[in-house]
């Protein structure tokens, strides 16, 4: 799959390609600078209610909750970070804010490196394994 994107709001380049972590994952195309706004994610609006439903019984989900009532859906999007996989020892973060869901590098980030974040609270409530590798793993999502 190994696609190249750089839509306006994709700020560093990457590529999607196979992970060793879980399915597919986003790599860095150029050198990220500690402290780099990546890219950002975009993807369906629905309510906090509706994305529990979707993620119901789902391994790969791919939603951010927004706030206590809304939710986002990047599941049909066409952004790359929405392949971007859970790590014990990410090398980069998650924000949201003001209705954006933004990706900050923690580190310096070398080409073909993967983009990496710790999800946090997730759907999966602790029944998914984690498998990221790396020292420290908690061993669930």
């Amino acid at each position: 799959m190994a696609l190249a994107s750089h839509p306006a709001y994709q700020l560093i380049e990457v590529t999607v390609r196979r992970s060793r972590i879980d399915g597919f994952g986003v790599f860095a195309a150029e050198p990220v600078p500690t402290g780099a706004k990546i890219g950002a994610l975009t993807g369906e609006a629905i309510s906090v209610t509706e994305a529990r439903r979707r993620a119901q019984g789902r391994q790969r989900i791919m939603l951010v909750e927004l706030s206590s009532s809304r939710a986002v859906d990047a599941t049909r999007s066409s952004d790359p970070m929405r392949f971007t996989n859970h790590s014990c020892r990410p090398n980069a973060r998650i924000a949201v804010e003001d209705d954006a869901i933004e990706f900050f590098a923690l580190q310096e980030i070398a080409v073909g490196e993967e983009i990496t974040v710790a999800y946090g609270a997730t759907h999966h409530e602790g029944r998914l394994a984690c498998r990221c590798s790396q020292p420290g793993c908690l061993g669930w999502l």
